[in-house]
Parts: structure tokens; sequence; C-alpha cells
């Protein structure tokens, strides 16, 4: 005879992450990098990899902030290179994104507790020349050393809806 509580809890976690995994069929590239100490250091550029094998297709680029009630403002400045195989800079910009309400300090975003995570558009309808690999990479733009309690920056790469 099954023991429902051994199958309830060995089994029902990994068939729950299978299914919640499968409904974001959207999603190409989604990666995040954890921030020693909570600080984003000025010199430190955050470098993702990722494939791309349909050039017909057309792609959103997100960054994602994870950050705590902590962060001492309301704003962040970051800049980003996008980089084929070769290294060659593709496209590259400044961007400036709110975290916090300026006036109330309310902060925006998804939370749990003391964390937040927002995604901010980087390119929309991007379609890549080439199949191969490419490079993202993100810098804070704060004009600070390091920029405390930022927790973790991600990308996600998804299908433009056409």
């Amino acid at each position: 005879m099954v023991n429902f509580q051994y199958f309830k809890k060995t089994f029902f976690p990994i068939f729950l992450l299978i299914w919640l995994s499968s409904c974001d069929s959207t999603r190409l590239f989604e990666e995040y990098k954890d921030l020693p100490e909570r600080k984003w250091r000025s010199a430190e550029a955050i470098t993702f990899n990722f494939q791309i094998t349909d050039t017909v297709q057309s792609y959103n680029l997100y960054y994602n902030i994870r950050n705590t009630l902590s962060y001492p403002y309301y704003n962040l400045y970051i800049t980003y290179e996008l980089l084929d195989g070769a290294d060659k800079v593709i496209a590259q910009k400044m961007l400036q994104n709110n975290l916090m309400h300026p006036q109330t300090g309310e902060p925006y975003g998804d939370g749990i507790g003391d964390l937040f995570d927002h995604r901010f558009v980087l390119l929309s309808d991007y379609k890549f020349s080439q199949s191969g690999s490419y490079k993202l990479r993100l810098r804070q733009y704060m004009r600070m050393n390091e920029l405390p309690e930022i927790v973790a920056v991600g990308m996600r790469i998804e299908k433009a809806k056409e």
C-alpha cells in the first residue's frame, strides 16, 4: 500500500515545480545572480550569457532587480551592453527606473516581506541578426562605489507576441 503522506511530501513538490515551470511558454531565458553582502559595486558588471537560435522571432529583453525595503533611493540608473558572439556591442543604453514611488516611498514591484522584485524592459520586439551566443552586461550607474540593498540582478528573454 502506498503511504500517502510520503507521496505528498516527496512527489507533490516535484509535480508542482514541473507544472509551474511549464506554464511560462514565452520565456526563452531567465537567470538571477545574487550579490554578495547585498551590494552592487560600480566596477562590477553583471554578465549573462545566452543562445539565440531563431532569428525570425522577435524578443523582449528585460532586466530584473531584487532589492530590500532598506534600499536608500527611489530610483535606479543602470547601463547595459548587448554583445554578439565576437563581443561586439550591438546595443547599449543608460536607463533610469523607479523602484519606489518618489513622493510616498511605496515600493513598486512584487514583494514578500522585505524583498521586492522588479522587471524593466531593455528592448522590445528585438530581432537578432544571427543565431549564436550573446551576452548582456549590466552595471549600476548611481555614482556610488557600492550600491546597498540590491540582493540580486537578473535577466529575462521572452518571445514577443506576434
